[in-house]
């Protein structure tokens, strides 16, 4: 049974970020942000998260990854007949550092859109969704958690290989906003070892669990790792599990140019929602890149970045 405290704070907290008062209910918008702060340190994470203030190994020294051959890598069926593709595109992805380090959204001038996947890689759902999006062409972005690439290390390595790119979404999945500083930079600083010895690649961007991180550790986060925070456009709230029609609809409802379409891989239902989703949005003339494409692309001052 999903904890109703989850709930509430993963709703309260995706109204604050999206502004989407309209549909939150009186008891939500009363709640103020030191409350949900105060709400969601009393969460679980959404993984079986090892306390930080026992972690006395480094990264380096972590559990042997499993062979990858024992990995049973899930595949769907084959489409049963053609579907939209992503034109082939020769795009940059070198961004500069500018004024602005959060974004949730990059103004552009074409009709460029991102969709981000969270809190894989899972060793069913990511390599069905590798598969929906290597028949379109699509290149997509993945926030992954630390401990899950220590879990599964083939399954990131076969989405690095296949083109997508990797962001650093925390190796523990906690509200970083209730860390402290040399807590956040160790959390971060698993994670991306972790990305970095199972696949050889640097996250280039990163996400925080639950889009908490409060402006002043933005800017430390920013300095020491030299990645700005993501935060999104659009929210299907997937994570509530409403059926992967529902899914659909919200995400091509919100999706515009230069959005940042949040999504999550850790549940079943959005990997199943992706084939009707993606091809609505190629035949509306979209064209899918990687986070890091579209701030390069950034065509304007960021006047829709979240300002420190």
């Amino acid at each position: 049974m999903e904890n109703p405290l989850t709930s509430l704070a993963y709703k309260t907290l995706t109204h604050s970020l999206q502004a989407e008062a309209t549909e939150a209910s009186p008891a939500l918008r009363s709640l103020t942000r030191r409350g949900f702060l105060l709400l969601s340190g009393s969460l679980a994470s959404c993984t079986a998260a090892v306390p930080l203030a026992k972690v006395t190994t480094p990264a380096t020294q972590s559990t042997p990854y499993p062979k990858p051959a024992a990995l049973k890598l899930a595949r769907p069926p084959v489409p049963s007949g053609p579907v939209p593709r992503n034109p082939d595109m020769a795009l940059r992805s070198n961004f500069s550092r500018g004024s602005s380090i959060t974004f949730t959204r990059v103004p552009v001038s074409g009709n460029y859109i991102a969709i981000t996947f969270d809190d894989g890689p899972h060793p069913q759902n990511t390599p069905r969704l590798l598969e929906m999006l290597s028949a379109r062409n699509i290149k997509a972005t993945f926030y992954v958690i630390g401990q899950s690439v220590n879990n599964y290390p083939a399954v990131l390595r076969r989405t690095v290989d296949e083109g997508h790119e990797i962001g650093n979404h925390s190796h523990t999945h906690r509200l970083l906003s209730k860390l402290s500083d040399s807590e956040i930079s160790l959390d971060l600083g698993r994670c991306r070892d972790a990305i970095v010895k199972a696949a050889g690649v640097q996250p280039r961007t990163m996400r925080p669990p639950y889009g908490g991180l409060n402006v002043r550790q933005r800017e430390v986060v920013y300095s020491e790792f030299g990645t700005p925070i993501i935060l999104w456009s659009v929210d299907p709230l997937d994570w509530k599990r409403p059926g992967a029609s529902v899914i659909s609809s919200r995400i091509l409802t919100g999706a515009s140019a230069g959005g940042i379409v949040l999504a999550h891989d850790l549940h079943s239902q959005t990997v199943d929602a992706m084939p009707a989703t993606l091809d609505a949005l190629l035949r509306r003339g979209f064209q899918f890149v990687t986070v890091s494409q579209l701030l390069a692309m950034k065509s304007e001052p960021a006047a829709a970045a979240v300002q420190s």
